[in-house]
């Protein structure tokens, strides 16, 4: 299984719903870019019940780029999901979950890139927000 999607498995377990703390989703990033030795800054809401992540790989003198993405999912209430929603399916070579495609698949391929860039010499800084 490749690592991006080993990594949306993971995403995608994480009920994120927008009512919902995504708390436990941010520690698993954290933890993870932490394994690479990337550090991160986490920014709570006043609640502390949700945060927001920003972190950054390569040199801090100069402007980077910025990979933005948001961590919430829909409800489900009353969708007709016939698949679990909080669990990566496949079918018919097409993958299933609530966030695959807004906005957990995008932050899975980010996160199966930070092995690479951290062993990049980069010129300007990736920041991971």
């Amino acid at each position: 299984m490749s690592r991006s999607r080993e990594l949306l498995y993971t995403l995608v377990g994480f009920d994120t719903t927008s009512r919902e703390s995504n708390l436990h989703l941010i520690e698993f990033v954290r933890d993870y870019l932490a394994g690479f030795g990337v550090s991160c800054e986490l920014v709570h809401n006043e609640e502390r019940s949700k945060a927001n992540l920003f972190a950054s790989i390569g040199p801090s003198e100069v402007p980077g780029i910025v990979l933005s993405g948001h961590t919430d999912v829909v409800p489900v209430d009353g969708q007709p999901w016939t698949t679990p929603p909080f669990e990566l399916i496949e079918h018919d070579g097409k993958l299933f979950g609530r966030g695959t495609a807004d906005m957990k698949g995008y932050i899975a391929c980010v996160l199966a890139l930070v092995p690479t860039l951290v062993q990049t010499p980069l010129r300007i800084p990736v920041h991971i927000a």
